[in-house]
């Protein structure tokens, strides 16, 4: 299964300053980025337990791989939130594999997802 993410999501450092800022910022990014990450995986099936390639497509090499992936955050979340998986923990998701593309164009998340029969102990 794979979903698409138009455009990008907040950076650490953008989560960082929400956060330095007035409480509401964090919440307003973290409640708007999980909702529209979930809005996209409304068509998935529910999964048990998964590995996920995520795939980031940046308009350019400004900012840095480790500052990109802190997305994960709400990819897990919106899929919890849409219903896809029960949980965001150990048992639900095994690994998580990040690559990293420039598409100047066309920036986007692309997410796949790979249902895993076995669960970790």
């Amino acid at each position: 299964m794979k979903i698409i993410i138009p455009g990008t999501l907040p950076s650490l450092n953008e989560i960082i300053d929400a956060a330095k800022g007035h409480w509401n910022n964090y919440r307003e990014m973290k409640e708007n980025s999980t909702h529209y990450v979930a809005w996209h995986a409304q068509n998935l099936q529910p999964i048990q337990t998964a590995d996920l390639t995520i795939t980031w497509y940046c308009p350019n090499k400004r900012k840095d791989k480790d500052n990109i992936m802190a997305g994960v955050k709400f990819i897990l979340d919106g899929l919890q939130k849409a219903g896809k998986i029960k949980n965001d923990g150990w048992s639900e998701i095994r690994n998580i594999t990040h690559r990293f593309e420039i598409d100047k164009l066309e920036p986007r998340v692309e997410i796949e997802i790979i249902e895993v029969n076995e669960e970790i102990a």
